[in-house]
C-alpha cells in the first residue's frame, strides 16, 4: 500500500493537470459572478491583480480568512449541478475579493472566463472541489 501511495504522488508532483483528490479537497459551491470585478476588497482599482488568464475568484466569509485569503490560489473541480454542466478538469484561480450575503450564494464566487472553463452554463450554481 505505501509502494501505491508513494508512486500516486510521484504522479502527482510530475502532472499539472491532475485530479485532485478528495481526500484532500474541500467541497463548495460556485456561481460565476460578472464585472465589473474593480473595486475589490484585496487590492481595491489596481487592474494588475486581475490575472491575465481571467481565472479568479471573490470567496465567501467561511474562505475570506479576514483578508488573508488574498492572493490565495485554489485548484476548482466542477463536480455536479443542474442539467449536468460539467466540462470535467480543473483550473487554478486565485482570491481578489470577499463576498458575502445574497451577492455571494456560494462558496466562491468565479469570474466568468473561470466559471465558463467549468460549466456549460453561466446561469446555475455547481457544486465544486477545491484545495489550496
Amino acid at each position: 500500500m505505501q509502494t501505491f501511495l508513494k508512486i500516486l504522488f510521484l504522479v502527482c508532483l510530475c502532472c499539472n493537470d491532475v485530479i485532485i483528490l478528495p481526500a484532500l479537497a474541500d467541497v463548495g459551491t460556485a456561481k460565476a459572478y460578472p464585472s465589473p470585478y474593480l473595486p475589490t476588497r484585496c487590492s481595491g482599482n489596481d487592474e494588475n491583480q486581475l490575472l491575465s488568464n481571467g481565472y479568479f475568484a471573490a470567496v465567501s466569509e467561511g474562505l475570506w480568512d479576514n483578508g488573508g485569503a488574498c492572493g490565495r490560489q485554489y485548484r476548482v473541480r466542477c463536480i455536479s449541478g443542474p442539467s449536468h454542466p460539467c466540462k470535467g478538469g480543473n483550473i487554478v484561480v486565485q482570491v481578489v475579493d470577499h463576498c458575502r450575503g445574497t451577492s455571494c450564494p456560494a462558496s466562491m464566487a468565479l469570474s466568468i472566463k473561470a466559471f465558463r472553463a467549468l460549466s456549460r452554463f453561466t446561469t446555475v450554481q455547481i457544486n465544486i472541489e477545491f484545495m489550496q
